[in-house]
This record gives structure tokens, C-alpha cells and sequence, in this order.
């Protein structure tokens, strides 16, 4: 069945979070990862003080500058917090400013210029994890004080240098596992202006001690002034035209695949009649094929067109993004099957066991990789033979290459040593407590006898040629 316009229905969730000083309050909106969309379309607000992002608030020519604090390279510079453009994907580091990995945050000012009657101060973030949420303290100050110090860096208290504490904001979930998401925060007060100022300060801490990428994903800041008028923000990849956005169920489990080939209208057609049939078929199978104990496998999957996104495809939380430019030139080959394998890593959500707070062991990239090839494959598609290896190629495989490659492997260990070692690895992996110990428990052999044993067979085999005949 199809449903136009995914977003039918959504509820987010809203929460006024005390009172901070005098009468300032602080409103914050979340939106799930799987329900978060490029437009920032958060859920309704019954006060009303959490706009959408704005392109005409007073920050968006204000001078926005680095106290204290490393921006990582990776990410966007100050200018992507007041330029009016959001992100288009949850996890997109160069439409977002950030901290650098293995810091704790730091300190932003921004001047407007003058003083002016402030009615909100408004922050924006999207990520699939621990970057999503927001930790800081926000201060403001008119300049006038004698002893006003513009850029107190950390260990200057600033209510000790003419600057007056607003809130503190910190948007956190009870469980890390509820981190993912788009955040809309607003510091206001009900019954007026929040004061006037020329500066505010944000003094912002990462949103894990413990996680050395937990530095939250800024997408957009906003101060409005007092009777502004507000004209919304535009995604960083707006395309002129209608939104392709369509909805289709996946049954057993009433699950929801959105496709959104809004960038891309040319392949809503194909993506329609050719590749939503399969995600309906296939995402409830891959789910029964990856149980763990407690786990319940992601209820909605936003699939993402992308006309400037480069290589393949790629997975973040529950959100896949693909690129455009290579599907449209394998609709007749691997594009669908390219989908199939990001579905899987949809299910693993191998990232949870650290984002409840635990300390798991890594599982190993060609784990994850091999999982999902050998699930498109073996499984989905075994007629292609797409990670056959011959003999001539025999000496050169290795077990931990990654995708076909190690999906070979596992497909021969499942066929000739283990049949559950697809579901042991991905109880494992999981749960956080991966090792090389669980070849030898589920074969009777390390992984690397394994390896062995494997290349011996795939020189030893016949060419497909030969197995015809």
C-alpha cells in the first residue's frame, strides 16, 4: 500500500523544561531520526516558541566568533550556524558546525551588533546519535559593564564579567539509546522580551564525557528580536518543485519504508514500481533473520535520493542515503540490490550497545560488511553470483577483505561449519562483546584456520563453467 507524504501523522516530542531565571523558560521539540525530514518540520508547539529555523533573524548578519574550543575540520565553519541553509541528512558533518573529536565543547559569541530587545534565542541540530542533543549554558550581556570581557574563555566565569546567565539547556533523553534525532530548542520568556543585548555567549559541553565524538552536530542558531518578522530557513540542497516524498508498508510488522527522491523526480518512477516491492518483501525478512533478545528492529526507514552525494549508498542510524548520479546509471544492475544491503545495516544497529552506556568491544568493519553482503548475496540475490571468486583469485582472498569478499566466507563457514554463525555474529556484534573467541566456539577452529580451510576450498573448486556441464 502507498501512502503519499511520510510525515502523515508524526507526533514529536515537546517538553518545557523549567524555569530558569525570573520568568525565562526553555522549550524544547525532538523529532525521532526516523521521522526527521531536510525541512526541519518539527512537530507542533502549543506556545509557539519553537519556530522552524529562520533566515531573518538578527543572528543571520550578526559576527559569530570562537572563544575557546577547536572546530573540527570536518565539519562547516561558524557561517553555517546564521546562513540560513539545513543540513539535508542527519549526518552530514560540512552543513553543521561541531567541536573537534576528543575535546569538550567550547565557547561561541555573537554579536548583533547593537542592543536590541531579544524575544528568542533558538538552536538547531540533526544527527543519528550522540551529536543530536544539545548541552549549554547561554549567557547574555549589553557591553556596558566596566568590567565586560567580550571573550571569557573557559575558567572565566562570565557572571563575573559583565554577562548575565539566561538558561542552561540541556535537551538530553533519559537513555543514550533515544539520542538520534532533530532538536529544536528556544530560551524565551512568556511574558516578554528576554531582555536587551548587544552579545550572547554559548558555552557548550559535549553531550557524553565518555564518547570522544559526542560533540553535538550545530545546524542553526537564531536570535529573533523583538517583532521581527521570521522567514524559514531552506535545506542546503532546496530543489525548486513538489516534494517526492511516498510511504509504503512492510509486512509482518507494519514497518515503513519512506522514499524520498525529492532532489531526484527521474527516479521516483523506478524507485516506486521496481525497488519499494523489494524493501517491502525483504526489510521484514532481514529483521527476522537478525534477532537479539530485547531488540526490536527500527519501525521506520527514510531512504534519501541524493543528487550531489558521491560513491554508493550509505547508512546513518535508520536513515539510508543513495547517490543519485550512480543509481541512475545501474537501474538495471546492482541498484536495488545496493538498497538490500543497507537495509541490513538498518537492522544491525550494532552502535547501540555504546549508546546505552556501555563499553563494548568493536566489531570488526568486515563483519558488519560481510553480514550485509552475504545477506544480498546468498540470500537475495544468489543468482548474479556477484561475490563468486574463481580459483585464479584463490591466493589473493582474504577472509577479513570486507563485503563479497568476506561474504564468501561466511557464506562457506554457514554451509560447511556453522549454520547460526550469521546470528551469533550478529547477537555479538549487537550486544558489544565481539571476538575472535566465537569462531571457535560456534566451529571448532579460529578464524583464521577457518580462512585457510576456505581458500583451499575456492582454489580447489570447479569454474561456474564447469558446473554447468
Amino acid at each position: 500500500m502507498v501512502r503519499p507524504g511520510g510525515m502523515n501523522g508524526v507526533i514529536g516530542i515537546l517538553l518545557i523544561v523549567g524555569i530558569s531565571y525570573g520568568q525565562i523558560r526553555t522549550a524544547v521539540v525532538r523529532l525521532p531520526s526516523d521521522q526527521a525530514v531536510p525541512e526541519f518540520k518539527l512537530p507542533e508547539n502549543p506556545s509557539g516558541k519553537v519556530p522552524f529555523p529562520s533566515q531573518s533573524d538578527v543572528a543571520s548578519k550578526a559576527a559569530f566568533t570562537l572563544v575557546d574550543g577547536t572546530r573540527d575540520s570536518n565539519g562547516g565553519e561558524l557561517r553555517k550556524l546564521n546562513d540560513g541553509k539545513l543540513p539535508a541528512e542527519a549526518d552530514q558533518p560540512a552543513e553543521n558546525f561541531f567541536f573537534a573529536a576528543g575535546t569538550d565543547g567550547g565557547r561561541l559569541t555573537i554579536d548583533i551588533g547593537n542592543v536590541l530587545e531579544i524575544a528568542q534565542v533558538n538552536s538547531y541540530s540533526w544527527h543519528t546519535g550522540g551529536r543530536a542533543p544539545q548541552v549549554y549554558t547561554l549567557y547574555a550581556s549589553d557591553g556596558k559593564a566596566a568590567d565586560f570581557n567580550a571573550a571569557p574563555k573557559k575558567g572565566t566565569a562570565p557572571d563575573q564579567c559583565g554577562w548575565k546567565q539566561l538558561a542552561k539547556v540541556d535537551t538530553r533523553p533519559k537513555t543514550p539509546l533515544e539520542f538520534g534525532g532533530q532538536y529544536g530548542v528556544s530560551v524565551f520568556d512568556p511574558k516578554g522580551p528576554l531582555g536587551s543585548y548587544r552579545y550572547l555567549l554559548f558555552d557548550i559541553v559535549r553531550t557524553d564525557p565518555a564518547d570522544r565524538f559526542g560533540n553535538t552536530f550545530f545546524s542553526e542558531i537564531d536570535v529573533v528580536a523583538a517583532g521581527d518578522p521570521i522567514v524559514a530557513a531552506v535545506s542546503s540542497r532546496a530543489v525548486p518543485g513538489p516534494v517526492h516524498r511516498d510511504s509504503f508498508t512492510a509486512d509482518p510488522g507494519g514497518y515503513e519504508i519512506v522514499i524520498d527522491t525529492t532532489e531526484t523526480p527521474d527516479l521516483t518512477e523506478w524507485a516506486t514500481k521496481e525497488l519499494a516491492p523489494v524493501l517491502q518483501k525483504w526489510y521484514p525478512k532481514i529483521v527476522e533473520m537478525l534477532p537479539s533478545e530485547g531488540y526490536q528492529a527500527p519501525k521506520r526507514v527514510p531512504i534519501v535520493f541524493s543528487q550531489s552525494m558521491q560513491g554508493v549508498a550509505a547508512t546513518g542510524g535508520t536513515r539510508v542515503s543513495c547517490a543519485a548520479t550512480w543509481f541512475r546509471n545501474n537501474l538495471k544492475g546492482e541498484a536495488v540490490g545496493a538498497v538490500v544491503h543497507e537495509l541490513v545495516h538498518v537492522v544491525q544497529q550494532y552502535g547501540q550497545a555504546r549508546q546505552a552506556g556501555q563499553r563494548p568491544t568493536r566489531t570488526p568493519g568486515w563483519v558488519v560488511e560481510g553480514i550485509a553482503d552475504y545477506i544480498r548475496w546468498f540470500l537475495y540475490e544468489p543468482q548474479t553470483r556477484g561475490a563468486e571468486i574463481s580459483p585464479a583469485r584463490a591466493a589473493q582472498a582474504r577472509y577479513d577483505a570486507s563485503y563479497r569478499v568476506s561474504a564468501n566466507f561466511i557464506n562457506w563457514v554457514t554451509k560447511n561449519h556453522a549454520k547460526d554463525i550469521v546470528a551469533r555474529l550478529n547477537v555479538a556484534a549487537r550486544e558489544g562483546r565481539y571476538t575472535e573467541d566465537l569462531w571457535k566456539e560456534a566451529t571448532g577452529l579460529t578464524v583464521q584456520e577457518l580462512g585457510e580451510k576456505w581458500k583451499q576450498s575456492l582454489a580447489e573448486a570447479k569454474p561456474a563453467e564447469e558446473k554447468k556441464n
